[in-house]
């Protein structure tokens, strides 16, 4: 079975993209969600969080992204701390997905595959690509934070750029129509591929 890896920036529209994907029937796995649930639920994570950021890092209704955010996407050595508190959580729970699914292929989709070893155990990378203008206005609709925020959380973030010089298959995310033809391209050419091998 292979495994895809699907990124981008923030605000680069992934979750319309693997929207896509699912409605073809390929299964997602999103490491964002699973992380929060994950953080949320895993009492050996949620000591380690407040050992690193403390209290404030959980309310009585559990995390508290916005606090945590404030100081991870400020300060890149406690981002880091963070993530190598989830990330092997997270894996180790994707490897349960993955072993359960009878797929041809399904999608692991993380914003940071291409910055640590994710992207050693994907077979193939796809890169979402958005204009910055159009990633920043989304964001700030979204999550009712500022361009400066916004553009605080990028500067974290590998460059799109990079990110394509690094990809198997880019996909423009201008318009619903034409990166839906994007997407059935792809999940073609995949097929394809996985049949040929």
């Amino acid at each position: 079975m292979m495994i895809v890896g699907l990124t981008g920036g923030i605000g680069s529209g992934k979750t319309t993209v693997l929207k896509l994907f699912k409605e073809l029937g390929v299964p997602c796995y999103i490491a964002d969600i699973e992380a929060k649930r994950l953080m949320n639920t895993s009492v050996e994570i949620k000591s380690e969080v407040i050992a690193l950021l403390g209290e404030e890092a959980y309310t009585s209704k559990g995390l508290n992204r916005k606090f945590i955010a404030d100081i991870v996407f400020n300060n890149q050595d406690v981002l880091e701390q963070l993530n190598a508190i989830v990330h092997p959580r997270v894996f180790e729970d994707f490897k349960k997905f993955f072993e359960s699914s009878t797929a041809d292929y399904i999608i692991y989709e993380s914003a940071i595959i291409l910055d640590g070893d994710s992207k050693i155990f994907c077979d193939k990378i796809i890169v979402v690509a958005t204009p910055l203008k159009t990633r920043i206005e989304r964001v700030v609709k979204r999550d009712g934070t500022s361009e400066q925020s916004v553009l605080a959380r990028i500067d974290q973030q590998m460059s799109e750029k990079e990110m394509i010089a690094k990809s198997d298959f880019v996909i423009n995310n201008i318009s619903l129509e034409s990166t839906k033809k994007e997407v059935i391209s792809i999940n073609t050419q995949i097929l394809l591929e996985i049949q040929n091998a």
